[in-house]
Parts: C-alpha cells; structure tokens; sequence
C-alpha cells in the first residue's frame, strides 16, 4: 500500500488540528502497514507511584491508530474511534518513553480497524496492546 502522509505530513497535521497534544507526541516512522508514535513521558502523565497513567497510554494508542489511518488516507479530521479495547499488561519502565507501533488490518471505505502494540523505550515485552476500529466519513473515500 502507498502512504498518503509521511512523518513530516503527519507531524504538521497533529500541529495544526491538535495543537494542545502535538507537543507529547513524536511520529518515529511511517511505514505501509502503519506507523510508530512516541509519548513523551513528562510528569503530567504520571499517576501516583510515578508509572504512566492508563489514560496517557490510552492517548498514545488512539493518536498511534488515528494517524496510522491518516498516513494511508490523507488528512482528513473528521475520523473518528468508534472502538477501543486495551489491555494493559506491565508497568512501564520508569522514566522512560513509550513507543506505540500501530498496525492497521483493515482499512475499508467506512471503517478502519488495527492494533497497537505499547513499549518502553528500550524494552522487548509490551507494556499494553489496544484494539481499536475508527469510522471513515464518506466523503474521505
């Protein structure tokens, strides 16, 4: 498959219409079956006992598949989750980022569906793995 938005394309994207995250996230790589999302792990995404909260590592998984989808069909903002599921597995590595890998499994004209598995920086075993389905607007296909 051929890829509508490179790193650069999708950085300049999550800027322009997320402006209030882009700053968390860094694109590593963008490839034909998806792309790589780094969190940058900052105090503000810790919760007690100082491990990366649920719900920054759930942001890392939407944002990961959302512009995985994105890299495939271009810069369309009104693509939305429908679904997620995640398992969270270990505690991240303390001060550490994470690296979620987005893989898309299926990209139709109205639906998008993939998995995103989460890493710490330098670690081999997975913190979480995520599910997700995303709704494509009909005007975008």
């Amino acid at each position: 498959m051929q890829v509508a938005m490179d790193a650069a394309g999708l950085t300049g994207f999550l800027a322009r219409e997320f402006g209030q995250v882009a700053e968390d996230f860094a694109v590593e790589a963008v490839g034909a079956a998806g792309i790589t999302l780094r969190l940058r792990v900052a105090e503000r995404h810790l919760r007690p006992g100082g491990t990366v909260s649920g719900p920054a590592i759930f942001g890392l998984v939407d944002v990961a598949m959302y512009l995985a989808i994105l890299s495939r069909i271009g810069p369309i903002a009104l693509a939305v989750t429908t679904n997620a599921s995640v398992d969270f597995m270990r505690k991240p590595v303390a001060g550490r980022d994470l690296l979620g890998e987005a893989r898309l499994l299926k990209l139709g004209r109205s639906l998008a569906v993939g998995d995103v598995l989460v890493f710490s920086e330098g670690a081999a075993e997975p913190v979480a793995r995520a599910s997700l389905t995303y709704s494509i607007p009909p005007a975008a296909r």
